[in-house]
């Protein structure tokens, strides 16, 4: 059975050759590294490009070098081509979603938030969705919409001049937000517990796709690392997690150590309430005074209660719940956490 992925390229061209030429240094947009980018994911049936192509006359040949179909939307006097664009876009998509059943995936090069209705509606029809456009004129609402997203400006292949030409900063709305630092070992050791409590098996593909549901624009590059493989080996290499073969060769299974730096946390959270039962909300300051990194989803649990009834499941603290305190207290597993009325 054929399982290759049928791919629609869809591309808002303005949106796109703009935001390339105004945030990336002058340069032209080179439809190269997102072809390249897509190879890598399917097969590519359809390529559209949506603009008046009498403002992008150059581009003009190096889209139809690449089999792109050109759809010019012609500037009229008192309307917007941009608009008209947007809707023969939007159109067009659903148009084939719905007359070509063998088109599994949908790729929309834009940062334009007006195409996130569209994003729901092409997954509500079983379409997976990936997203491409310039990181700085991406709207923050369309990402997340995405089963996928793609920064252009991070695709190998896209060479930004060293030497940015200067040009008036034109108003871009909803710009996207510069991402925060994620934390790797929290993120996957967090995810795996997760798939591992609802699911039980966890392989590569998997994680790797609860990743990107969680984030679509996760990308193992960005932690620099060249394939996600190599990540998850690095992980391994660290006891964040466990890798074991399976008969799908390169799809190992992934679980959470047994051993290790868990029962290293369990020890040192009963070392903190040897002294005596310390109440839940207020241990976890306690347990970062004596070790300032300690992050319970580093070692797979959701929250710090989770953590703690772990601990006391293998015996190594007590755990109850006050009523008076209206609180849970942890104590030494030698004792009664709950004193004697």
């Amino acid at each position: 059975m054929d399982l290759e992925e049928r791919i629609a390229l869809f591309l808002d061209y303005e949106n796109l050759a703009i935001g390339a030429r105004d945030h990336l240094g002058g340069m032209r947009f080179d439809l190269r590294p997102v072809t390249d980018a897509l190879a890598e994911r399917g097969r590519v049936v359809v390529r559209r490009a949506y603009a008046d192509w009498s403002y992008f006359d150059e581009d003009r040949r190096m889209l139809t070098r690449s089999h792109v179909e050109l759809i010019d939307i012609p500037q009229k006097m008192g309307a917007s081509r941009k608009n008209a664009a947007d809707i023969k876009m939007a159109v067009d998509a659903l148009v084939l979603a719905f007359e070509r059943e063998y088109v599994t995936t949908f790729v929309l090069c834009t940062g334009d938030s007006d195409f996130t209705p569209l994003v729901h509606k092409l997954r509500e029809l079983n379409k997976k969705v990936i997203g491409v456009g310039v990181e700085r004129t991406t709207s923050a609402l369309l990402p997340p919409a995405c089963d996928e997203f793609l920064f252009y400006d991070r695709l190998e292949g896209v060479e930004i001049p060293s030497a940015p030409a200067a040009r008036p900063e034109p108003e871009t709305p909803e710009p996207a937000p510069q991402p925060a630092p994620r934390d790797l070992e929290t993120l996957v050791a967090q995810t795996v517990a997760g798939l591992q409590q609802s699911s039980g098996t966890v392989t590569a593909s998997v994680l790797k796709r609860t990743l990107l549901r969680k984030d679509p624009t996760f990308n193992e590059a960005d932690f620099g690392f060249r394939a996600f493989g190599e990540l998850l080996r690095h992980l391994a290499g660290k006891s964040v997690i466990e890798l074991a073969d399976r008969a799908a060769k390169g799809d190992p299974e992934i679980t959470l150590p047994e051993r290790g730096d868990r029962e290293t946390a369990f020890a040192l959270l009963a070392s903190v309430v040897q002294d005596g039962p310390v109440a839940l909300s207020g241990l976890k300051n306690q347990l970062r005074k004596v070790a300032p990194g300690f992050s319970e989803k580093k070692l797979g649990y959701r929250s710090f209660l989770q953590f703690c009834k772990a601990a006391a499941a293998v015996g190594a603290v007590g755990l109850e719940w006050n009523q008076t305190a209206d609180d849970y207290l942890v104590g030494s597993s030698s004792e009664n956490v709950v004193p004697s009325p």
